[in-house]
């Protein structure tokens, strides 16, 4: 399915019936990323799952965006779906737009998972997002799995689950790499810090107890921010939670479902 947007045509998965789930994805994934899940959830909701700007399926023009600009996007496509206020499930780049839109658009969502994922990446993101930023662009994208997938999984799920982490890396090669370069500068700039209290909406924050790209930290500090959130640390789990872990996608689930 697309939706047409000023800067191109924003592609999402559309499947299942019954009340909105909407699957917001990581940095240079996009939507399939979520089959697993979307295949759990279909038989009780409607998923709906957007590729970001230039990811995906998704046509982008070049255009600097913000993590506001995404989130504008995500409010955009329920609007036209018109089934809103949508349940609202989101993994680290992912998570900033939806903190993003509860702030700006409370009135869109239903309740809200946040995984592995941060209001404000601290200290040192200029540095850090930027050389990440020129690395998107200037490495050759199957050189940069072996840093992506050391974040992304444990150890043990690379042994168990090889097919799924080949499948999760594929959709990572196939990101558009000046799209990845300027997700990460909208990253650098991000910081909802300060608002967190304006989210209203039931809020479950997931977090690897492994994760070091979004510390626990991070999450108990959205936790700190968020009234009423609860917050789940996940064993031997690192930044992919809601891929990696049975145990995270169950919460998850319940949590959505009232």
């Amino acid at each position: 399915m697309i939706l047409e947007r000023p800067w191109g045509s924003m592609h999402y998965l559309d499947e299942g019936s019954g009340a909105l789930v909407v699957l917001l994805h990581p940095l240079a994934e996009a939507g399939e990323l979520w089959r697993r899940w979307i295949d759990e959830l279909t038989p009780r909701f409607r998923v709906v799952a957007p590729d970001a700007r230039g990811h995906g399926d998704s046509v982008w023009d070049g255009t600097e965006f913000s993590v506001p600009d995404l989130a504008a996007d995500v409010a955009a496509l329920v609007d036209h779906l018109g089934a809103g206020p949508a349940r609202v499930a989101a993994l680290s780049m992912g998570g900033c737009t939806a903190v993003a839109l509860a702030v700006r658009h409370p009135h869109l969502v239903h309740s809200l998972v946040l995984a592995d994922t941060t209001a404000d990446y601290g200290p040192g993101k200029e540095t850090a997002w930027g050389e990440r930023a020129a690395k998107a662009i200037t490495v050759p994208r199957e050189q940069q799995l072996a840093f992506q997938v050391d974040r992304w999984f444990s150890p043990r799920f690379l042994k168990q689950d090889p097919a799924e982490v080949e499948r999760i890396s594929r959709i990572f090669t196939r990101t558009d790499s000046p799209a990845h370069a300027a997700a990460c500068r909208a990253l650098r700039a991000y910081d909802d810090s300060a608002r967190l209290g304006e989210i209203t909406a039931p809020t479950l924050v997931l977090v690897g107890e492994d994760d070091y790209a979004t510390p626990p930290a991070m999450a108990k500090a959205l936790h700190a921010g968020i009234a009423g959130s609860r917050l789940q640390v996940l064993p031997e789990v690192r930044h992919l939670s809601l891929v990696e872990s049975p145990q995270a996608r169950a919460l998850a689930s319940e949590h959505l479902a009232p």
